[in-house]
């Protein structure tokens, strides 16, 4: 697997295609879950042979945002069967890649510690202390994609999917569960005050 050739060819793809309304699903966002997919493999014992195949799926997850925004998993897809076969990558290894991605879509549905790793990986500023940062970024691309929220449905919505949310790894859970959850209750603060 040339998985260094993979990484150079969908990082430079980010920072070139970079689309201005994208201030969430960026370059920055995908670099953030590739280093939370590498620390959780680690601390989930994962061998180096599928850590790899984590570290791929993590820089693929999100690049079929540069071809469709709504369905972005399935077009993340569509790239890695597009590239992976050139890189050296095996059928065995490719499908598990594919399936990794689709596991991120939302709501989440991990079965395997692989798909679990991900998928927190995905959501780990949940519980970090630049929550609401990159929360705000989300809700900047929302708006440039037509999704207009007031700042009450906006909390009204991020209290919800905070509260539904779950960590399925033991070491997410070690890592971020309580931040998360101080989050919620300043979310919910929040929304007693706005109108």
């Amino acid at each position: 697997m040339l998985f260094e050739k993979l990484k150079k060819q969908i990082l430079s793809r980010l920072e070139s295609e970079f689309q201005p309304c994208l201030y969430y699903h960026n370059l920055s966002h995908t670099l953030d879950v590739s280093d939370a997919t590498l620390r959780l493999a680690k601390l989930e014992g994962v061998d180096s042979h599928y850590t790899i195949l984590l570290a791929t799926a993590a820089l693929l997850h999100d690049v079929g945002m540069l071809e469709n925004y709504a369905e972005h998993e399935i077009a993340s897809v569509r790239v890695a069967q597009r590239m992976l076969p050139e890189l050296e990558y095996t059928q065995e290894d490719m499908d598990e890649i594919c399936n990794l991605i689709l596991a991120t879509r939302l709501p989440q549905e991990a079965t395997t510690l692989g798909e679990m790793i991900i998928c927190d990986a995905d959501l780990d500023y949940l519980g970090r202390d630049d929550f609401f940062m990159i929360a705000h970024r989300l809700r900047c691309e929302w708006n440039c994609q037509g999704r207009n929220y007031t700042l009450k449905e906006w909390y009204t919505m991020q209290a919800s999917f905070l509260m539904k949310h779950h960590y399925f790894t033991r070491s997410a859970i070690m890592l971020r569960e309580q931040t998360k959850q101080i989050h919620l209750q300043q979310i919910l603060e929040l929304l007693k005050m706005t109108a």
